[in-house]
């Protein structure tokens, strides 16, 4: 098949925008080019020609020439109008905006069967490891059992800092923002918003069904603390903020939690702004891919990597969702938690099933056992969290997957 050409209208040049150049210009054999780019300040120094830059999106969306808009702003109502625009005009689509795609998942199928036009956004969901197409090609069954990780970059770094360097909560996110990993304001990643993001639009390509973002349990790190490292330093254990969707039994489970996890679990070697992901399928059990999750290369490499599917007309089809004959509702699932907390009157408003251990302090007490995830969401509703620690302990949900893998077993030893 020979590759189509490619004349590229870009939004946003900043840490992605560039990232993108280099990598486009430092490629060989994608026969694409960049006509215009679009940016909002006019003030700034950028380090190429300033004959590329415009400020008017017209200017793009309008160009005949221009059959492939790279959406890559940070502003995702925004962004949605661009990329709306591009569709209805019939130019395909890249884009690394995880929050736009997981507001207006089901639209953007919508618009892309409507208008016949391709929109591909590896680079939104973690950088530089090509996990939306390895669910769409290579895990196009359904025989996909879960995908779980690290989806955040920049949790991954201020949590390393913590417990491998010693650091503490702040100083570590005071690192992270300086090298570029984490905002100004880091909402989206302490508080799990940006891989709750990510993990919604995994799970539709892993599983073909839509979960609304708010509909995924979420808890973040911002209440991280010094007696969560004391805990974890004691066990030889460290702490990931995960992502996890998971099919038990005719449901699914569905969150992210931050998990001490052991040595034993790949995760516990992801360090600094990597992400890691695990897929477990029916039959060929666990693979692990492992990546850089943030950053101007990395990120860049992932979008390029799109637009050069394009240049073969490649487009996500989605079939798992045309497999899916029901949705698979969510389990209300039990898992092994740690609870960090003050005052003693919360504890009322966490029904645990079962305590294992409990410790008090004058400066803390925590309580580890099993509770109903359906039990922290109301939790969470009620605001305390906010004083509280909550994470789940290693193994949480495997007695479950473990009566599973031995009804599959039994299954396939009475054939």
């Amino acid at each position: 098949m020979a590759r189509k050409s490619l004349t590229l209208g870009i939004f946003g040049f900043g840490c992605v925008g560039q990232g993108l150049w280099l990598t486009l210009n430092r490629s060989h054999g994608i026969n694409a080019s960049v006509k215009r780019i679009c940016v909002k300040h006019p003030e700034k120094e950028r380090p190429i020609p300033a004959s590329y830059f415009t400020f008017d999106p017209k200017v793009l969306l309008e160009d005949p020439e221009i059959n492939v808009i790279v959406e890559l702003i940070d502003d995702s109502d925004a962004a949605w109008e661009i990329v709306r625009g591009a569709i209805v005009r019939g130019k395909a689509v890249v884009t690394a905006n995880k929050k736009m795609i997981a507001e207006h998942f089901e639209e953007l199928q919508d618009l892309q069967r409507k208008h016949q036009v391709p929109v591909l956004y590896e680079g939104a969901c973690c950088a530089s490891i090509p996990v939306i197409r390895n669910l769409e090609e290579y895990y196009d069954n359904d025989f996909l059992e879960s995908i779980e990780g690290i989806f955040n970059g920049s949790t991954n770094y201020i949590l390393d800092r913590v417990f491998r360097d010693g650091q503490a909560f702040e100083d570590a996110l005071a690192g992270a923002q300086a090298a570029g990993f984490a905002e100004t304001d880091p909402t989206l990643d302490v508080d799990a918003y940006d891989p709750r993001y990510k993990l919604a639009i995994l799970a539709a390509h892993a599983f073909g069904q839509w979960v609304e973002p708010e509909n995924i349990l979420r808890i973040g790190i911002r209440a991280l603390s010094a007696p969560e490292f004391r805990f974890a330093q004691e066990r030889g254990w460290r702490l990931r903020l995960v992502a996890r969707a998971r099919k038990l039994g005719t449901g699914l489970h569905i969150s992210v939690l931050p998990q001490f996890v052991s040595a034993e679990n790949p995760l516990f070697h992801v360090q600094d702004e990597n992400n890691g992901v695990l897929l477990e399928g029916a039959f060929s059990q666990v693979q692990f891919f492992k990546g850089k999750g943030a950053g101007s290369l990395p990120t860049g490499s992932a979008v390029l990597s799109d637009i050069s599917a394009l240049g073969y007309d490649y487009r996500y089809e989605y079939r798992k969702r045309q497999l899916r004959p029901k949705p698979l509702p969510q389990v209300d699932c039990s898992i092994r938690v740690y609870f960090r907390y003050q005052d003693p009157e919360v504890l009322a408003l966490l029904a645990f099933e079962e305590i294992e251990e409990s410790y008090r302090s004058a400066g803390f007490r925590y309580i580890t056992g099993r509770v109903k995830t359906s039990v922290l969401r109301a939790f969470q509703a009620t605001g305390q969290s906010a004083s509280t620690f909550v994470a789940e302990l290693p193994d949480s949900v495997a007695e479950e997957v473990l009566l599973e893998s031995k009804t599959l077993d039994l299954v396939g030893a009475n054939a």
